[in-house]
């Protein structure tokens, strides 16, 4: 029997939704979300009874096809198609085949990046930007969208019916060909970033969201597989992206504890995809712009290359962080920068690099800041001090995972050292 990928259905969802919006027109929005759930609806429902198909994803499509078909006979004349298909839906004669056209592979990859850019109308926020990816593109629920926001739940469902109304209104999906391609593709790129952090460092209980991750590495790469938004720009974060993917199966042990970079088995690392990253990173050196993603891109490239922690090279990682630094002047770019100063020059010049974080108030409520304290006070052996700072690191951690992952830290002070 076929064993479906636990992202499955999310991914789906959003190519179905793709689709029909572009089938029935982005004023039936509505419609298109009904048309999809419904689909995914009646696999369930079957695929309990005689189990899941050789082909899912092509089932899913062929069932959406049919009950797209329906809807359109059945309101034809209401207009309910986009406006751009004209008369083709309303003969029989041209109806299927027209509708077979829209479902070809090829088509719905096109599809998925017009609906994702259309979600990114500049009279919305950036936020409601982000948010409307989210739901419409990648399959996230409201409480998901929410809880990676730190947002209450009634607060995202009006963000997102009010972008979803900004929508519906423009009455038109995006043309890839656009003039306004450059402008929106920052947005893409954003939201699809803010997809893998969401599962690499995920606020649920499970801390990593595999599922998500591999959301957001398909659709980076339908981004750098397209030529018109196959730029340098994301290119490096196709890079970034599989480089840390290459990790995710060593961030939680057997025993189901999260791990840090530096007690990672790295013979668990993907080579596959960390030699992915270094070709789309290969691939970013196009151009003559120098983005975030690039900086970043470069600094994971070190550490996947790094076959042992001690063959990391921390002199060319600091370099880098000075570079995103300039870009961007965040606490928690320099958190990841005193960090990285502390392995190339020692603890005490690590402390006091974390003293002179500028705006290092704005990390009070992060718990990676009171845990750097306390590893590097740890380092110095002073124990008492550092225990003090992982049981703060433990109180403002997001789930029970990273809470017991900070337990164990402040449980290491208790023994002697040697």
């Amino acid at each position: 029997m076929v064993e479906l990928a636990p992202h499955f259905f999310r991914h789906e969802s959003g190519r179905l939704v793709a689709v029909l919006v572009r089938l029935f027109g982005v004023h039936n929005l509505t419609m298109a979300e009904d048309v999809a759930q419904d689909t995914i609806c009646r696999a369930l429902e079957l695929w309990k009874i005689h189990g899941v198909p050789d082909k899912p994803a092509g089932w899913l499509m062929i069932t959406a096809k049919r009950r797209a078909i329906d809807v359109l006979r059945r309101q034809r004349t209401q207009r309910t198609a986009a406006p751009e298909l004209g008369r083709l839906l309303d003969s029989e004669w041209t109806l299927v085949p027209t509708v077979d056209a829209l479902f070809e592979p090829g088509a719905v990859r096109d599809d998925e990046l017009r609906m994702m850019f259309s979600a990114c109308q500049p009279a919305l926020s950036e936020e409601a930007q982000i948010a409307l990816v989210l739901q419409i593109s990648c399959g996230f629920s409201v409480e998901e969208i929410a809880a990676a926001f730190f947002c209450s739940v009634a607060a995202i469902e009006k963000r997102i019916s009010r972008a979803k109304h900004t929508l519906v209104e423009s009455r038109a999906l995006f043309d890839l060909h656009d003039h306004d391609l450059a402008a929106r593709l920052g947005t893409v790129q954003s939201a699809i970033y803010f997809l893998f952090n969401e599962g690499y460092h995920s606020a649920s209980p499970s801390v990593v969201r595999d599922d998500l991750c591999r959301e957001a590495l398909r659709l980076v790469t339908l981004l750098a597989e397209h030529p018109l938004t196959a730029t340098p720009a994301t290119h490096a974060l196709a890079a970034l992206l599989f480089l840390h993917g290459a990790r995710l199966g060593a961030r939680v042990s057997a025993e189901g504890r999260l791990r840090s970079l530096f007690e990672q088995d790295r013979s668990l690392w993907s080579r596959e995809m960390i030699e992915t990253g270094l070709w789309f990173l290969n691939q970013s050196a196009s151009g003559a712009e120098l983005t975030e993603f690039h900086v970043e891109a470069m600094i994971a490239a070190h550490h996947a290359n790094a076959r042992e922690r001690e063959d990391t090279p921390w002199a060319e990682i600091v370099s880098l962080y000075d570079v995103l630094w300039r870009m961007r002047p965040t606490p928690v770019v320099a958190l990841s920068r005193a960090i990285a100063v502390a392995e190339l020059h020692g603890a005490e010049r690590g402390l006091g690099e974390l003293e002179a974080i500028e705006g290092k108030q704005r990390l009070e409520n992060y718990p990676f800041y009171e845990a750097t304290r306390g590893e590097l006070l740890l380092r110095l052996g002073r124990q008492d001090d550092a225990r003090r700072h992982f049981i703060a690191a433990g109180a403002l951690a997001r789930n029970p995972m990273e809470r017991q992952f900070f337990e164990a830290r402040a449980a290491t002070c208790d023994k002697p050292r040697p």
